[in-house]
């Protein structure tokens, strides 16, 4: 029993190092301005920079405001300087994020792709047993290898029918789209 745990523990370990490898090659093909953008978004959500922003502005206005004696404002209210800068941040920030954003969608999309795959394959393999587990009990003669459920089991598994066959029945905005925004489910 040992040796069965270890042999788990050897395969998801090498799961795991494999998982890791695929992970780490796409980080290892992100572009420079993808790099960039992920630094960005992921530095920009935290604490300090927001704790960064407010002294930053506060210091701008109180220097601006004219109340501090011996400094003369260079942005005098309404801000006009200050509003230009942060609109300008504000876009560079929402394209860091929108890059980011492209890349993880990209990478979500391959990891469902390999999913499908691995799934398919899995699906494959499993019929096969299914073939092999009724030949034998044929071959022993029992009631099981007549068994409909296990027929129907064994037909092969068509993934394009089953994805229309969801669509039909699955909520969708598309398909309120496509009815010309008419909002039925009438083929539902």
């Amino acid at each position: 029993m040992k040796s069965e745990c270890k042999s788990v523990d050897e395969q998801s370990k090498q799961s795991i190092k494999a998982v890791s490898d695929l992970e780490h090659e796409a980080l290892a093909r992100r572009t420079t301005a993808e790099t960039f953008s992920d630094f960005v978004v992921s530095e920009g959500g935290r604490p300090w920079v927001i704790a960064l922003h407010a002294l930053w502005f506060g210091a701008w206005m109180l220097w601006n405001s004219g109340r501090v004696p011996g400094i003369r404002a260079f942005d005098p209210y309404p801000y006009v300087g200050l509003t230009t800068i942060v609109s300008l941040e504000a876009i560079f920030l929402s394209l860091c994020i929108l890059v980011s954003q492209n890349r993880a969608t990209r990478r979500a999309d391959e990891r469902a792709h390999l999913d499908l795959q691995i799934n398919l394959m899995a699906e494959r393999e499993a019929t096969k047993m299914l073939r092999l587990l009724q030949a034998l009990c044929a071959h022993h003669g029992l009631a099981e290898a007549a068994d409909s459920e296990v027929h129907e089991m064994l037909r092969k598994t068509e993934p394009a029918t089953i994805a229309r066959e969801l669509e039909k029945h699955l909520p969708s905005d598309l398909r309120n789209i496509r009815n010309n925004g008419r909002g039925d489910d009438s083929n539902v």
